[in-house]
C-alpha cells in the first residue's frame, strides 16, 4: 500500500493513493486526519456489513457516528459509538452479527483501535420501502 500527501497551502492537503485517487482534506476545517479516523472506521465496518448482506435486498445503508477524545495530548479517541441504519430485507440477528465479526474480525480500521478505544454499536433496521 502506498500513498503521498501534497501541501497546497495553508491548513490545506491533497492526500492520494497508488491508483492516483485523492482527497482534500484541512486540518482546521476539516475533514481532518483525526476525523478521517473515525470515518474510516465506519467505511471499513459498513463494507463489511454490505458484503455480508450481498443476498439480501438492502435499500439504504447509513452509520451515525460520535467519538470522544481525551482533553490532554495527544488527543486521542476514548470511545467511539456507531449507528447502523439499515433499510432491507435482512434479519436482524444476520446484522447484529456482521457488526459484531466487523468489529472482531475484519474490519481492519477498528481492530488496530480495539486495544485503545471501546466501540459500542446499535442498530436500526427497517424493512425495505416498496
Amino acid at each position: 500500500m502506498q500513498g503521498s500527501i501534497e501541501w497546497t497551502g495553508g491548513s490545506q492537503v491533497i492526500a492520494k493513493n497508488q491508483t492516483g485517487h485523492s482527497l482534500n482534506l484541512d486540518w482546521d476545517d476539516g475533514p481532518s486526519p483525526v476525523q478521517l479516523v473515525l470515518l474510516a472506521v465506519g467505511t471499513c465496518s459498513l463494507a463489511d456489513v454490505i458484503t455480508g448482506l450481498k443476498e439480501r435486498k438492502v435499500t439504504n445503508a447509513s452509520i451515525e457516528m460520535e467519538g470522544v477524545r481525551r482533553d490532554e495530548v495527544p488527543r486521542i479517541f476514548t470511545s467511539m459509538h456507531m449507528i447502523y441504519n439499515i433499510e432491507g430485507d435482512a434479519p436482524e440477528r444476520l446484522v447484529k452479527g456482521l457488526i459484531e465479526k466487523s468489529h472482531e474480525k475484519y474490519c481492519t480500521v477498528s481492530n488496530m483501535l480495539l486495544e485503545s478505544i471501546k466501540i459500542t454499536t446499535e442498530l436500526r433496521l427497517t424493512p425495505a420501502k416498496s
